[in-house]
C-alpha cells in the first residue's frame, strides 16, 4: 500500500484524506464473455496537502482508476471489488445523487483536454461559476463575480472580460487555467489532474506546475497527479505509485523510487528518461509490447518483457513486498527468500 504521509507521527494522529483498499474497476462486454481488469486490486493513502504522481504506460490504467474515484465510469465499467474512502467515508455504495453532490464539492478533476471539459456554447462566466451554482445556491450574478476572482486566482489576465468570452477566444495555456478554475471553485478536498499538462508548450507548462503547486498550498489539498513524465514526479510529487496493467506494481516516496526502484517495469522508466551529462547515442527502449488486459497471461503481466524474468514470475503472480519501509513492490525479486540468496537464477 502507498501511504502519502511525510512523517510517521504524523500518520497516527491525522486520518487519511483518501484511502483506497483492494479497489478493483473491471470493463465488461455486452455478452460478459470480456472482461478488461482495468484497476486491480489497488491499494492507496494520500494525505491533505501531499501529491501523489501516477505513473505508467498508456492502457496501464491510470485514466480509469481517476474515473473510478469519481465515480464516471462509462457503462461496460463496474467497481466489483473494495473501498473508496474520502475523509472515512466510503464512496463505492453511495447512490448517483449523493456523488454528484461530491463531485466538484469534494472532489475536483482537471482533465488532459480542456476543450473535452468546456462547453463551446457558454460562456467562461457561466462555466467557472456552474459549481457555484449548483452545490453552494449561488445566483448568477453572484457566481460571475466569484468567476472573476478564481480567474485571478489563476493568473487569468483582465479576468472581468474574459468571463464574457468563450473559449474558442482563449489561447490553449488560458483554457487548461480556466479549467482548473472549475476544479478548484467549490474548494475540493481533492484535486485529481490528469495530464494537465500535456498540450502545453514548456514554458506555459512550467507557470501551470507552480500554479497548481501554489493552489495547493493555499488550499491544503490533496493532489493526484496522474502523467508520463517522470520530470514532472520529481517536481511536482511527494509519493510515486508506478502502474502496469491495470496493478500498482511499485510504490514509495520519490527520492526513494528514484534512487533504489524495485520492480524491472520502474527501472526501465526510470532509463528511458533522457540525460545531459549522459553521452548515449540511443534513448533506451522497453522492448516488447503491454498485454491484452482481456487475457493477460498467468504469473507477472511484466514478465514477456522483463530481461530478469525466470520461471516463478511467468506462472505465479507475485503478491505486494516491502523492500524498503515506505515501498511496495509486486515483484518476486525483492520476495524475502529472494533477497536472502542475492540473487535469482
Amino acid at each position: 500500500m502507498l501511504n502519502s504521509t511525510r512523517n510517521s507521527a504524523s500518520s497516527d494522529v491525522m486520518p487519511p484524506l483518501l484511502e483506497l483498499r483492494n479497489l478493483s474497476t473491471h470493463y465488461v462486454s455486452a455478452s460478459g464473455s470480456r472482461v478488461v481488469r482495468a484497476v486491480d486490486d489497488v491499494s492507496l493513502t494520500l494525505h491533505a496537502g501531499d501529491t501523489v504522481g501516477i505513473v505508467g504506460e498508456s492502457g496501464s490504467g491510470k485514466s480509469s482508476l481517476a474515473l473510478t474515484l469519481l465515480r464516471v465510469l462509462p457503462p461496460a465499467g463496474r467497481i466489483v471489488s473494495g473501498q473508496m474512502l474520502l475523509d472515512g467515508d466510503d464512496l463505492v455504495p453511495k447512490p448517483e445523487n449523493e456523488m454528484r453532490r461530491i463531485r466538484g464539492k469534494k472532489i475536483g478533476m482537471i482533465l488532459q483536454d480542456p476543450m473535452a471539459s468546456l462547453n463551446p456554447l457558454f460562456t467562461i462566466g457561466d462555466q467557472v461559476g456552474e459549481p457555484l451554482r449548483e452545490h453552494e445556491g449561488a445566483s448568477r450574478s453572484s457566481a460571475w463575480k466569484r468567476a472573476i476572482g478564481l480567474l485571478k486566482s489563476v493568473r487569468i489576465p483582465s479576468p472581468e472580460t474574459r468571463v464574457t468570452q468563450y473559449p474558442h477566444e482563449m489561447s490553449g495555456g488560458m483554457r487548461q487555467r480556466i479549467v482548473g478554475a472549475i476544479g478548484i471553485s467549490c474548494e475540493p478536498r481533492l484535486l485529481i489532474a490528469d495530464e494537465p499538462t500535456t498540450s502545453l508548450d514548456l514554458t506555459i507548462q512550467l507557470q501551470y506546475l507552480n500554479l497548481l503547486r501554489d493552489l495547493q498550498k493555499e488550499h491544503n489539498l490533496g493532489l493526484i497527479f496522474i502523467t508520463h513524465n517522470l520530470g514532472i514526479v520529481a517536481k511536482m510529487c511527494n509519493f510515486l505509485a508506478v502502474m502496469y496493467a491495470g496493478k500498482m506494481v511499485e510504490s514509495g516516496p520519490v527520492s526513494q523510487v528514484f534512487n533504489n526502484p524495485a520492480h524491472p517495469y520502474t527501472e526501465a522508466l526510470l532509463s528511458s528518461i533522457p540525460r545531459m551529462t549522459e553521452n548515449r547515442r540511443r534513448l533506451t527502449a522497453i522492448e516488447g509490447q503491454p498485454p491484452d488486459m482481456s487475457n493477460l497471461p498467468p504469473g507477472c503481466a511484466f514478465a514477456a518483457r522483463c530481461p530478469r524474468a525466470f520461471d516463478r514470475c511467468r506462472t505465479e503472480e507475485p503478491p505486494v513486498f516491502t523492500p524498503a519501509p515506505g515501498q511496495t513492490a509486486r515483484c518476486w525479486l525483492v520476495a524475502p527468500e529472494s533477497r536472502a540468496t542475492g540473487a535469482v537464477s
